[in-house]
């Protein structure tokens, strides 16, 4: 069954793209939420008039991927995650993560839109992930995945400074007795 696409569908066209779709994906999925309309003489000549405008929203949705991806690629992420003393991370950096990342940092992407070369980061290091943008154009980031101070260095770390005070506190009883 050939149909107009309403909207952007994904893995299947933009919207105005003439698409021929099985007839049971047209009738059940495309046609009940709008995303598409029957392919006949009056809804080409209909997409045939609003041509214009489909392909100015289209460079416009190219024109901020390639700003995006200018911002994308000019900026550093590092992610701080606790790691053993080997530098094999407690966790995983996944996707999610790398997006909550790039929120902090005011990037509004989608975890399916980014690209690792495994599964998850599990070593601390520098890695790259791919971005994918509209169309064809993706980013290239490097991440840098750090060490946080582990539990064990902060709690000894506090037990010093409270013997260093008890010091203190018993010099001073001391002189002034």
């Amino acid at each position: 069954m050939k149909v107009i696409l309403n909207v952007d569908v994904k893995h299947l066209g933009e919207e105005g793209d003439v698409k021929n779709v099985a007839t049971g994906y047209a009738r059940n999925y495309l046609l009940p939420r709008a995303l598409a309309v029957p392919f006949t003489p009056e809804t080409e000549a209909l997409f045939e008039s609003k041509k214009a405008e489909i392909e100015a929203r289209k460079e416009i949705k190219r024109q901020n991927a390639r700003s995006l991806k200018e911002k994308l690629e000019g900026s550093s992420f590092e992610i701080v995650m606790p790691a053993g003393n080997n530098g094999k991370l407690y966790g995983a950096v996944t996707t999610q993560v790398i997006a909550d990342a790039l929120a902090k940092q005011g990037f509004d992407i989608e975890k399916k839109r980014i690209e690792l070369a495994g599964i998850a980061i599990k070593t601390v290091g520098n890695y790259h992930a791919t971005i994918k943008l509209y169309e064809s154009q993706t980013a290239e980031i490097t991440i840098s995945v750090k060490a946080q101070e582990a539990a064990e260095d902060k709690a000894d770390s506090k037990k010093a400074e409270k013997k260093e005070e008890k010091k203190a506190e018993k010099a001073e009883t001391e002189e002034n007795a």
